[in-house]
């Protein structure tokens, strides 16, 4: 290599394992995302979301959200409010807006990654992960409701009638089976999980600084 030649920009593959009613996701998303900026440009990154179904078994209608955290996780309606509080001011501190006014309820995602899905072959998953997360914990939607879908992906950029086409449908519902059995078999059992060049785990959703640090370092050793 000439000295005029400059390096190739290493690239690091992330696969963003995540449920968009999970609150940690979204924090752990922008948190990303705040790492990559700060990245700026010496290190390009190929990001993928893969699926995870928090509650695989929910109704269609949902479960009111203090009654399922408090017999999910065996905890008070007072450690739910704290908890809650602990989510607002981080998602905060990232950009990302908690307004648990109006959001009474959790529900089944799994139409929703079927979207996703879908929408990564469009080139437009990360738009469609913004819109969806933002419609469930700040907006307080129904996001298994296949209407509710239908408006959002319109919304991010896609066709409507293609989506309405695919919820009516079970097309991709294999495609994120797999998926989801893939992640399920690596020991992936609570989300977000991030891995870095198929090798490097990070769960949870942790600051931008550590997320910038981990990208560093994997993409000098690549």
């Amino acid at each position: 290599m000439s000295a005029e030649t400059p390096a190739e920009t290493p690239v690091v593959k992330i696969d963003f394992v995540s449920d968009i009613v999970c609150p940690w996701c979204a924090v752990g998303l922008r948190s990303l995302e705040e790492a990559i900026a700060r990245l700026d440009g010496t290190v390009r990154v190929d990001l993928h979301f893969q699926p995870f179904e928090l509650n695989p078994a929910m109704p269609p209608e949902g479960q009111e959200i203090v009654e399922h955290l408090t017999q999910k996780y065996g905890i008070t309606p007072e450690q739910v409010a704290a908890n809650s509080e602990v989510l607002r001011e981080r998602g905060a501190a990232v950009g990302f807006e908690f307004r648990l006014e109006g959001r009474e309820r959790t529900y089944n995602s799994f139409d929703a990654h079927r979207l996703l899905h879908w929408a990564e072959i469009e080139g437009k998953d990360l738009t469609l992960k913004h819109a969806l997360l933002r419609a469930y914990f700040t907006e307080g939607r129904n996001v298994s409701d296949k209407a509710t879908l239908v408006e959002i992906a319109g919304a991010a950029g896609l066709s409507v009638e293609r989506a309405r086409e695919i919820l009516d449908s079970d097309a991709y519902a294999q495609d994120v089976r797999a998926q989801e059995q893939f992640y399920t078999g690596l020991g992936i059992s609570g989300v977000p999980s991030v891995i870095l060049n198929d090798r490097h785990l990070i769960q949870g959703g942790q600051p931008p600084e550590l997320f910038e640090r981990a990208l560093r370092q994997v993409a000098a050793a690549a």
